[in-house]
């Protein structure tokens, strides 16, 4: 399983642990220090589509009103801290955040 996020987000940790906890064996990215692949990204688009910008973001909230139009690949490229995260994958199943219906998909299938 790999797991993207960011190792000081509540909201990863959360989602980490109880993925370890469930036995799950974790491949972690964290988007800030090591990047995220422009394939991966590309591929979460394709998934997710502008759910995968956090518009909720200090980071979004500081970009100009051009930047935010643009396009969001690129945006995501340039600032990974963007993305929504965790962006969780198991073999072909790939979700994103932490809710509880993510939740249920992850702890009901086990490891």
């Amino acid at each position: 399983m790999r797991v993207w996020g960011l190792k000081n987000c509540d909201t990863c940790r959360k989602a980490v642990k109880a993925l370890e906890g469930a036995g799950y064996p974790l491949d972690y990215v964290d988007v800030r220090a090591d990047g995220v692949d422009a394939g991966d990204l590309a591929r979460f688009h394709a998934a997710f589509g502008d759910a995968l910008v956090n518009k909720r973001s200090t980071t979004w909230r500081g970009l100009s009103d051009a930047a935010r139009t643009g396009d969001p690949l690129e945006l995501l490229r340039e600032n990974p801290t963007l993305m929504k995260r965790p962006v969780i994958e198991d073999g072909d199943q790939l979700t994103l955040g932490w809710d509880a219906k993510t939740r249920d998909i992850w702890l009901e299938r086990g490891a």
